[in-house]
């Protein structure tokens, strides 16, 4: 059984790009130093759309095209993408807010289940707690952690909300 630290989409789009924010910003030091000191397994989702994204139902809903696959706005921060292939993290691109290929990467490579799970990552009150509770769901007696200062949220406040729903939900707060 080994430690997870599960990065959630540290991509260009989500930092400085098209929906970038200055938390977002903020952060990117201490995801990659968590991520160079994490002594477990590594794993990154990246938030994957493609050409078609304007008439999915996520780009009905925020028609902000943004981590559309191959471009700038798609690949990691270059220090995470740096720190992340040091450590010879697994990729996983989800086609939407929580990884559905997540929990089965997890099975098939730790069949008894992983220690625990760190997330870390962005959006706090969009992609890492839907990916924090899907994670939960599957691996109910895994203790699961979200580091509150390697997250941002769409704005402060909704950081802060995502948060507090995760603790109602047993995952930890650090």
């Amino acid at each position: 059984m080994k430690d997870i630290l599960l990065v959630v989409d540290m991509q260009n789009d989500f930092i400085d790009g098209a929906l970038g924010t200055p938390e977002a910003v903020a952060i990117v030091p201490k995801v990659v130093d968590k991520i160079r000191s994490f002594a477990g397994d590594v794993i990154c989702t990246r938030d994957t759309h493609f050409d078609n994204y304007a008439q999915t139902q996520e780009g009905k809903n925020l028609p902000v095209p943004h981590c559309i696959k191959d471009t700038p706005g798609w690949q990691l921060a270059p220090a995470v993408q740096e720190a992340c292939d040091a450590k010879g993290a697994a990729y996983v691109n989800k086609l939407t807010f929580g990884s559905r290929d997540l929990p089965a990467l997890l099975q098939e490579t730790y069949p008894e289940g992983p220690a625990s799970v760190h997330v870390i990552g962005l959006c706090t009150d969009i992609c890492v707690i839907s990916n924090a509770l899907l994670l939960k769901a599957f691996f109910p007696e895994v203790p699961i952690t979200v580091d509150s200062s390697c997250c941002a949220g769409v704005t402060p406040q909704s950081h802060e909300t995502a948060l507090a729903a995760m603790k109602m939900c047993q995952i930890h707060i650090d």
